[in-house]
């Protein structure tokens, strides 16, 4: 049985406890006595002060806050420093969506495949040989997972992925105009608690390897080229588009519909605007630095542009 004390030690907090019975989290609208809700605000907090809400994770800079429902204090409360983060990792714990481990009858496994302890694997979905996933993964419905194709632990892949296909890398004939393909024999290495969003398709590498490190966050209908490498916890939106040989380091954040040419680099904690397009071998850097633009470059230069052309 979950209960409030036990929601307390995930989130790293003590204080007076409940001992009733939670069994998920909720919208405060819905909020029923076994429910988790958060408030980050002051009007969200009275509204879950207000509700059957079992438990309330409210962010810590509301608790001095000289508000009416604060002046009784409710035993129901958890101050805690992030509610947001809070209430998503009481939702893992919860495992909400009650993903049921196993294969589905109708996914095709191709020969000499490892799937490790925990892992659901969905309708339709294709293993190829020689693919290794890891232990407590989630594999969509209709996911294709190409051969030699390498998954961490925890690894989440939305309905109608690609990854590990074969990379968009051909060699033209100067004499014929002819245009052949590059040997694609590399592999894809996704590392632990990456999530891949639905429809999104990541190449192999040509002769060496594409990889996704921890923690990274991948959109719906995002392409990432071979031989790209992706850092750690980094958060990639929808309509995104990295080319071959390109590098994104850890901690960047790319918007969405962002373009990036081939052998780019993108340096920990860049963020690039939505929209934004870096020139092939154009090297992005300064941590917390934000670029816009196409071609992307930084905010206050491009914001100036645009103030320039507005009064032309």
């Amino acid at each position: 049985m979950t209960t409030m004390s036990k929601i307390a030690d995930w989130v790293g907090v003590s204080a007076p406890l409940l001992e009733v019975e939670i069994t998920s989290v909720s919208s405060i609208e819905d909020a029923g006595e076994s429910s988790v809700v958060f408030a980050v605000d002051g009007e969200a907090l009275g509204r879950a002060l207000r509700s059957r809400a079992g438990v309330i994770l409210a962010s810590r800079k509301l608790e001095s806050a000289e508000l009416p429902p604060y002046r009784t204090p409710d035993p129901r409360i958890l101050w805690v420093a992030d509610a947001r983060y809070a209430f998503a990792l009481v939702a893992r714990k919860l495992n909400v969506d009650g993903v049921r481990a196993g294969v589905h009858a109708s996914a095709v496994v191709g020969q000499k495949v490892a799937i490790g302890v925990g892992t659901a694997v969905g309708p339709g979905a294709v293993l190829g040989d020689g693919v290794v996933i890891g232990s407590g993964c989630e594999i969509g419905a209709r996911v294709t997972i190409c051969a030699g194709t390498m998954l961490g632990d925890r690894v989440v892949v939305q309905a109608g992925a690609v990854l590990g296909s074969t990379g968009f890398g051909y060699v033209r004939s100067a004499e014929t105009g002819e245009y052949l393909i590059f040997p694609q024999q590399g592999r894809l290495v996704v590392e632990d608690d990456v999530e891949i969003g639905a429809n999104t398709t990541i190449d192999r590498g040509a002769l060496g390897e594409t990889r996704i490190g921890r923690g990274t966050k991948i959109d719906n209908l995002v392409h990432i080229g071979h031989n790209c490498v992706i850092g750690k916890n980094v958060i990639i939106a929808a309509q995104t588009g990295i080319s071959g040989s390109s590098v994104v380091e850890d901690g960047a954040i790319l918007g969405g519909q962002v373009g990036i040419g081939e052998h780019a680099t993108v340096g920990a904690g860049v963020i690039l605007g939505g929209g934004a397009g870096v020139l092939s071998g154009k090297k992005m850097r300064g941590p917390g630095e934000v670029f816009w633009g196409r071609p992307a470059r930084p905010l206050k230069e491009y914001l100036r542009d645009l103030a320039r052309l507005k009064r032309r």
